[in-house]
């Protein structure tokens, strides 16, 4: 079933590209699981020469998650381009000094960055003709957690129907699948998956474990399973109500984003 997901993934990707008329893709680069897949298939899809990655760190980007993508490239044979958006960021905050006085700095401050990014790749799409592929995946446009016009902003969403617990299978397969070659750097599977837009920021701060909502995910989406239902299963109830709020709400955010490879009923 994964070598399945992921062939149709690369397949996917490879037809709506040529068939949109590019050559090339563009894939902003964080350092994490999402874009490193992302990458890979991009590769696989359309060959190392027509995949361009961009590394935009920021204030809160860790060291690590630079070297990551780094290393990301060199295993893949691909272009990275580095363009630090701390200046842009420096300046947004100093415009918005005025309407903003008086609030907590908060999710809006946190997303500034998230934009800054979409622009950046959808410039340099404008500039070559390249396309941009976002990097979300099932998961986090479920609840929501993503930023329109920003991580969400694209020509095409390749694991845009791919839960996290199946991005992270999807790697694993993909490494072990020629272990003379270990595409993802083992430190991008390691590490717990953050956004990188505050300090110390980690996805989990908001969002229930993987594990655990990927699977109430699937019993309320593809299962159209009613609230006591899953509750009924041994979930939090509290929990349960969280991740269904969140879905129905964020249907707005859904709808404003790019299409992808579709591997499931819903």
């Amino acid at each position: 079933e994964t070598e399945e997901i992921y062939q149709a993934l690369v397949t996917g990707t490879r037809d709506y590209v040529r068939k949109c008329g590019f050559t090339k893709v563009l894939v902003g680069l964080s350092g994490g699981i999402d874009s490193a897949l992302t990458t890979c298939i991009a590769m696989d899809a359309l060959g190392a020469d027509n995949v361009i990655g961009i590394s935009m760190p920021s204030r809160f980007s860790s060291k690590g998650s630079v070297i990551d993508a780094e290393k990301l490239s060199e295993n893949l044979g691909i272009d990275m381009w580095s363009i630090p958006i701390e200046e842009a960021h420096q300046a947004y905050i100093n415009m918005l000094e005025k309407p903003f006085n008086g609030t907590n700095a908060g999710v809006a401050e946190e997303n500034i960055q998230s934009r800054i990014r979409g622009n950046i790749l959808m410039a340099i799409s404008n500039k070559f003709g390249w396309m941009v592929l976002a990097t979300g995946n099932k998961s986090e446009m479920a609840m929501g957690y993503a930023t329109l016009y920003g991580d969400m902003a694209g020509g095409f969403a390749v694991l845009k129907d791919v839960p996290k617990t199946m991005v992270y299978k999807l790697a694993e397969w993909l490494n072990h699948r020629d272990p003379s070659m270990s595409r993802i750097p083992q430190s991008i599977l390691d590490k717990p998956p953050s956004a990188e837009l505050k300090p110390g920021q980690k996805d989990q701060d908001s969002l229930p474990p993987y594990d655990i909502l990927d699977a109430v995910l699937q019993d309320y989406v593809e299962g159209d399973r009613s609230f006591n239902d899953i509750v009924s299963l041994g979930y939090d109830e509290k929990m349960v109500r969280h991740i269904i709020t969140a879905v129905d709400r964020n249907e707005y955010k859904r709808r404003q984003a790019p299409l992808g490879v579709k591997i499931s009923p819903k």
